[in-house]
C-alpha cells in the first residue's frame, strides 16, 4: 500500500484540548484579566438572573391577563371583574382596571352626595377616568421594564470590558516577548490566547443580553398597547352605560 509501513499518529479531540486549555489559561492569567473575567462572570450571572425573572413574569402576565379580557368581553358587570381582579393574581391590566373602577365609585359618591337630584349632576366626568387609567398604565409599564436597563448595560459594556481585558493581556505578553528576547510562536500563543479569553467572555455575557432585551422590550410595548386598547374600551362602555353602572 501507499502508507505501509508509515507511523500512525492518534490526534486527540480537539474538543477536549480546547476546554482543558481554556481553564489553564484562566488559571495563568494575570490578575487585571482574572478581574475582568470576574466582573464578566457577575455581569452574565445577574443578567441570566433578570432573564428568567422577566421570563415567568411576562409568561403570568399574558396568562392572566388573557382570562381577564374574556371575562370583559363576555360582559360581566363591573363589580364581579372587580371581584375578580382582587382574587386573581396581580397584572397591569387589571391594575388598571381597579384604577379606573375607583375613580369611578368615587365620582358616583362624591356626585350623589353633593348633588341628590339626577337632573342637576350633569355631565358624567369620564376623562377624570381615562387620565387616572392612563396613569396607572404609565405606572406599571415602569414596573414592567424594571431590571430591562441592566440587560441593555451588559450588552453594550461587556464586550468592552473583555476588550480591555484583550488588550491588557496582549500587552503583558509582549512586554514578556521583550523581556525574554524570543518571539517564536510557542512563546507569543500562550499570552494571546489568555487575553483573548477575555473578548470570548465579554461577548458570552452580551448577546444572551442583547437578545433578551429586545425581546422584552417588545413584550413590553405589546403588553402597553393592549393596556390602551383596554382603556379605550372601558371608556366606551362606560359612556354607553354610564346610568345603568
Amino acid at each position: 500500500m501507499l502508507f505501509s509501513g508509515m507511523p500512525l499518529t492518534v490526534v486527540p479531540a480537539a474538543a477536549g484540548i480546547f476546554d482543558t486549555r481554556v481553564f489553564q489559561h484562566v488559571l495563568l492569567a494575570g490578575p487585571i484579566v482574572k478581574f475582568v473575567l470576574l466582573m464578566l462572570i457577575v455581569f452574565s450571572v445577574v443578567s441570566w438572573a433578570i432573564i428568567f425573572l422577566k421570563f415567568r413574569l411576562f409568561k403570568g402576565i399574558e396568562r392572566n391577563q388573557a382570562e381577564f379580557v374574556k371575562s370583559f368581553a363576555e360582559g360581566k358587570s363591573l363589580s364581579v371583574l372587580y371581584d375578580l381582579a382582587e382574587k386573581s393574581e396581580r397584572t397591569p391590566l387589571t391594575e388598571v382596571f381597579r384604577t379606573g373602577y375607583v375613580e369611578l365609585t368615587r365620582i358616583q359618591r362624591g356626585r350623589t352626595v353633593e348633588t341628590p337630584s339626577p337632573a342637576a349632576r350633569g355631565a358624567f366626568p369620564l376623562d377624570n377616568i381615562e387620565r387616572a387609567m392612563r396613569k396607572a398604565a404609565n405606572e406599571e409599564v415602569a414596573l414592567m421594564e424594571t431590571y430591562l436597563p441592566f440587560l441593555a448595560t451588559t450588552g453594550s459594556a461587556t464586550p468592552f470590558i473583555g476588550l480591555f481585558g484583550t488588550v491588557w493581556g496582549i500587552m503583558n505578553a509582549f512586554s514578556g516577548i521583550a523581556a525574554s528576547g524570543s518571539a517564536t510562536l510557542a512563546t507569543v500563543a500562550p499570552g494571546i490566547a489568555e487575553a483573548l479569553i477575555a473578548t470570548a467572555a465579554g461577548l458570552a455575557a452580551a448577546i444572551p443580553s442583547v437578545m433578551a432585551y429586545n425581546y422584552f422590550v417588545n413584550r413590553v410595548r405589546a403588553i402597553a398597547t393592549r393596556i390602551d386598547s383596554f382603556t379605550i374600551e372601558f371608556v366606551n362602555f362606560l359612556e354607553r352605560n354610564i346610568d345603568r353602572v
